[in-house]
């Protein structure tokens, strides 16, 4: 699904499968210490890329770390084949998984291994890949006509269209106001309501148009494309990828094994919302409120690797203007014993 972490040192040409990734280096750099933790080129552990998409990230560590293993998931059959084709040359190194990022415990069962503090290391790259965006026909971009699909998985029953021509107006609006954050949700799924009575919507265009028809011209001018929002949360409806987070991101802290990490790139604030919470839960004491001491081995579970949010710097917006939104958090699980 998704692949924007990268840089240009480990890849001929990170361009070639259709995108540009984003911020490699500090994705390797936080998780080199647990790769690298038994040995240094990293034979003997393992990471899952939770969203391989074109299998970006995971050719950039396989490459740095000739022992490394990989396991490999994505909802996306498409993208499983090109990061296969992409990662052949890396044998049985890397695994190509059939599964959404919460099926992490599903994916290592099926690769061998426990679903508890069994890995060194997971990376989420949340989100529409750039790969998605570009191929015009999935609907994802309100930038070109294109079937009002949005499903990351054809596999899905739901498309955006069953939504926008099937949901009741009430429905439509919560959809639209609590995934897009859309100031105008009831104004926008009122207008949809009545298109849909003479003409069910089909396409992207028609979407569009509706949308500048129903959005007033002076926040039209103002704060991007005013598609942006509805589309957005379109198609985390369409493939209920906020639900997957909450349930993935406690999957993933399970996993690593001590010292493991877990690195997430979040693309909008919905998604980075659900990574801060979870990793504040993990970072802080167990230990009942209000006691004056920390009781023996009730302690945080894990360690935040990142002040905040991290953000991509300017030479890397300007290089990959997709990098703009990204918000970067990272965990480590406490060593036995460790008492920092």
């Amino acid at each position: 699904m998704r692949n924007r972490c990268g840089g240009g040192a480990v890849a001929d040409d990170p361009g070639r499968y259709g995108h540009v990734p984003v911020l490699l280096d500090r994705c390797i750099e936080l998780l080199a210490p647990a790769l690298t933790a038994a040995q240094s080129d990293g034979t003997g552990a393992v990471i899952v890329d939770a969203t391989l998409g074109a299998g970006g990230h995971s050719e950039a560590l396989l490459t740095r770390y000739p022992g490394l293993r990989v396991i490999g998931l994505d909802r996306d059959p498409s993208a499983l084949a090109i990061a296969g084709q992409r990662l052949a040359g890396f044998g049985d190194r890397f695994t190509a998984v059939y599964a959404r990022y919460d099926e992490i415990g599903r994916a290592l069962a099926e690769s061998g291994l426990p679903a508890t503090a069994s890995i060194d290391g997971v990376l989420f790259d949340l989100g529409v890949s750039s790969m998605q965006l570009d191929r015009v026909e999935r609907g994802f971009s309100y930038s070109a006509d294109a079937p009002l699909d949005m499903r990351m998985d054809d596999g899905l029953s739901v498309t955006a269209a069953d939504i926008l021509n099937e949901y009741p107006q009430g429905e439509i609006a919560a959809i639209l106001r609590e995934f897009g954050e859309e100031r105008f949700a009831g104004r926008i799924a009122g207008a949809v309501v009545r298109r849909r009575a003479s003409a069910p919507l089909r396409t992207t265009s028609e979407l569009v148009e509706l949308l500048y028809q129903a959005i007033p011209a002076a926040t039209r001018r103002t704060g991007g494309h005013p598609a942006k929002r509805t589309f957005q949360a379109l198609r985390i409806a369409v493939n209920a990828e906020l639900d997957s987070l909450r349930q993935a991101l406690p999957a993933a802290l399970e996993a690593v094994r001590p010292g493991g990490r877990v690195v997430v790139m979040a693309y909008q604030s919905l998604e980075d919302r659900i990574v801060k919470q979870v990793f504040a839960a993990a970072t802080a004491s167990r230990s009942p409120a209000g006691l004056p001491v920390e009781l023996p081995g009730y302690g945080p579970e894990f360690t935040a690797l990142t002040r905040g949010a991290e953000r991509a710097d300017d030479d890397e917006i300007e290089r990959n203007p997709r990098s703009a939104p990204v918000r970067l958090r990272a965990v480590q699980r406490r060593m036995e014993g460790d008492g920092r």
